[in-house]
């Protein structure tokens, strides 16, 4: 692990504020909740983890290398598959700042383990992590796909995107339902539209709409 000084660089990260890309950690103490983390970084953007910084920006600094095993054991033992991360220390005003970078990953879904041994993915909307989906699920197993799936238009196609033309953002169970289409095609037709750029899912109100793509 590099140790670099970096006061500049780290004030400005914070002075950043949480973003989509960007967490503050004052300490690490549940290795489930860091892997939660990691896994919406990893589904999502990729994005920088600065452990030894309070939520206001305050810099409170590591206390022990108790951080560094945690990351490792939350990356490589609590996310599967197991995350890729790049730790950096700096020193800035004195103290100790660990920075983990972690990239968006190739293979998705990541997922991290619950405390009672549960799988599940994460996305980063904004500060948040939020469970993916299951139409991001979906989207996910679908991205190894041929970009010519799509090219059988029937019915089913055809009513969904009237149902959203007619009802703007509406959520899964909702759309399911003015739709009448079972609930399996509905995850398969909105992740292949997302896909091609027809439909975007926006988060709203602490759930996830699909809706009509602005460009389309």
């Amino acid at each position: 692990m590099k140790e670099k000084r970096g006061d500049a660089y780290i004030l400005d990260l914070i002075k950043e504020g949480e973003h989509q890309q960007q967490d503050f950690k004052f300490e690490i103490s549940d290795v489930c909740k860091i892997a939660k983390t990691l896994s919406a970084f990893a589904n999502t953007d990729g994005g920088r983890l600065l452990i030894g910084v309070k939520d206001n920006g305050k810099i409170a600094g590591v206390r022990s290398d108790e951080e560094q095993y945690m990351i490792q054991a939350a990356a490589k033992l609590y996310c599967v598959p197991s995350v890729n991360y790049e730790m950096t220390t700096y020193i800035v005003e004195g103290k100790q700042v660990l920075l983990a970078d972690i990239k968006r990953s190739v293979k998705r879904p990541v997922c991290a383990k619950t405390d009672d041994g549960k799988l599940l993915a994460y996305i980063r909307v904004a500060d948040e992590n939020i469970l993916a989906t299951p139409v991001h699920l979906k989207l996910w197993q679908q991205d190894g796909s041929e970009r010519g799936e799509l090219t059988e238009f029937t019915e089913k196609e055809k009513r969904l995107l009237e149902v959203l033309a007619s009802h703007g953002a509406v959520h899964l169970n909702k759309c399911c339902r003015l739709t009448g289409l079972s609930r399996f095609t509905t995850i398969n037709l909105l992740a292949k539209f997302i896909r091609y750029g027809v439909i975007e899912a926006v988060y709203h109100d602490q759930k996830f709409l699909f809706t009509l793509s602005f460009e389309h």
